[in-house]
């Protein structure tokens, strides 16, 4: 029997409201979300929105103190995985976003 890792579902839950949360507010500044959780192997994106002609790749970081955290709490690990994702998305939408798209 292998190792299973254990799921926080409060952990879950509260980031699965925290990007729900910034949707709604990027939607609110004009930004139209085109993906969530967009997962390939060795990275995720939770939110890709569109500010007219630039795509936005979007990672949510929820704190309970506002001293702690935010940008400064993506590690290089994160940062690369992010960047891995992003290119896998921009390649299998290149058709649709090569021409029409900033980054």
């Amino acid at each position: 029997m292998g190792m299973r890792t254990k799921t926080n579902d409060t952990t879950t839950t509260r980031g699965r409201e925290a990007e729900a949360a910034a949707a709604i507010y990027l939607e609110r500044c004009g930004q139209r979300v085109v993906e969530r959780n967009f997962r390939v192997r060795g990275g995720e994106i939770d939110l890709i929105c569109r500010d007219g002609k630039t795509l936005v790749f979007v990672e949510v970081r929820q704190r309970s103190r506002s001293d702690f955290g935010g940008a400064a709490s993506i590690t290089a690990s994160k940062r690369r995985r992010i960047v891995l994702a992003a290119q896998h998305y921009l390649l299998a939408n290149r058709p649709a976003t090569a021409a029409s798209i900033a980054c």
